[in-house]
């Protein structure tokens, strides 16, 4: 089911796909839910009707339902209606289960920000037909997911201008899967965490790679590299659709309009439900918390050799989700 949330004459309302792919409209969720052969209360319809996190938690047989119904109305008629970020995430993790990212990004920084170290490491990886040691993730990687806490304030979503940092000169793009959980979690197994799951956007995690470089190497994470802004597809693909197949799902990044890269989400270290069982371990999670997998191989500007600059169309998707396109700016006067 694809869901988006819109806002017309004041009011913010949760809309669902309708009619066949390709011709697809929108219809109210406050249109659909009165069909139900169960009514919900008056309080949990109204909830649902504009609350799109309240409505992925709704049961599953009452989003089954409305998905069929939905796609036998009319679309609605709302010209003037505005397309908002589909939700305020309650915070923001961001994982890192591709070890083929963090190989190839950490050569594209050597490549970029370490010129007196990179021909030897090209010189041992041309001769041993390895991957140099240091390139390769920390030791915990591969004991446990690890991530880090972002800035959940500094969401925008499709259509909206990126300006850029006046501190980089290294602006980075990273194609992400990003999940919403639907349901509250405290030590769950990875299966519960799994379940608890509600839908999947597009997920941009725009990266100061110059800054990132000096911040990873005082030893206490990504702070302005990457705290400025993160972006969403404005459309929210419940988890059903997307979960039997996250390992097999193709990506796509275009540049003004070339095709730069063509991503999968193949060979994760870790499951969905792993890291975020993890995340759950002694510390509660609550519904509306936002989850990035880290950037699928292949995903990001440093990996490919093509950084961001004012004036660049950056469009990302993910297949059985959608795209997200941003529009690079100068200064946040333009955005």
């Amino acid at each position: 089911m694809k869901l988006r949330r819109i806002r017309d004459s004041g009011e913010t309302l949760v809309q669902a796909a309708t009619g066949p792919t390709g011709s697809q409209g929108w219809v109210a969720l406050s249109a659909v839910l009165p069909r139900l052969s169960q009514r919900p209360s008056e309080a949990d319809a109204a909830l649902w009707s504009r609350d799109l996190v309240a409505f992925l938690g709704a049961p599953g047989s009452v989003r089954v339902e409305a998905e069929r119904i939905a796609a036998q109305l009319p679309p609605d008629s709302r010209p003037d209606a505005t397309v908002l970020m589909p939700f305020e995430p309650r915070s923001y993790r961001d994982f890192m289960l591709y070890e083929r990212h963090a190989i190839d990004a950490a050569r594209g920084i050597v490549g970029r920000f370490m010129p007196a170290v990179a021909p030897f490491v090209r010189a041992y990886e041309s001769v041993t037909r390895s991957t140099f040691p240091a390139l390769k993730p920390k030791a915990l990687w591969y004991r446990q997911p690890i991530y880090y806490m972002g800035n959940h304030l500094a969401f925008v979503t499709d259509g909206a201008a990126i300006a850029v940092p006046s501190y980089t000169r290294a602006l980075d793009y990273e194609l992400e899967l990003g999940c919403i959980l639907a349901h509250g979690l405290l030590d769950a197994t990875p299966q519960e965490a799994e379940a608890a799951i509600g839908g999947f956007v597009v997920f941009n995690d725009f990266s100061a790679r110059d800054v990132q470089h000096a911040e990873m190497l005082s030893g206490f994470g990504p702070q302005k590299a990457k705290h400025f802004r993160n972006a969403i597809s404005s459309i929210v693909v419940t988890a059903d659709e997307v979960l039997p197949h996250w390992r097999a799902l193709k990506g796509s990044v275009r540049v003004n309009g070339k095709l730069v890269s063509e991503p999968t989400s193949a060979d994760p270290r870790w499951s969905l439900g792993e890291a975020i069982a993890h995340a759950s371990q002694s510390e509660r999670l609550y519904p509306g918390e936002f989850f990035g997998s880290g950037t699928l191989p292949g995903g990001s500007g440093i990996e490919t050799g093509r950084l961001l600059a004012a004036g660049d169309v950056i469009e990302i998707g993910i297949d059985r989700i959608g795209t997200l396109t941003n529009r690079i700016v100068a200064s946040e006067d333009a955005a």
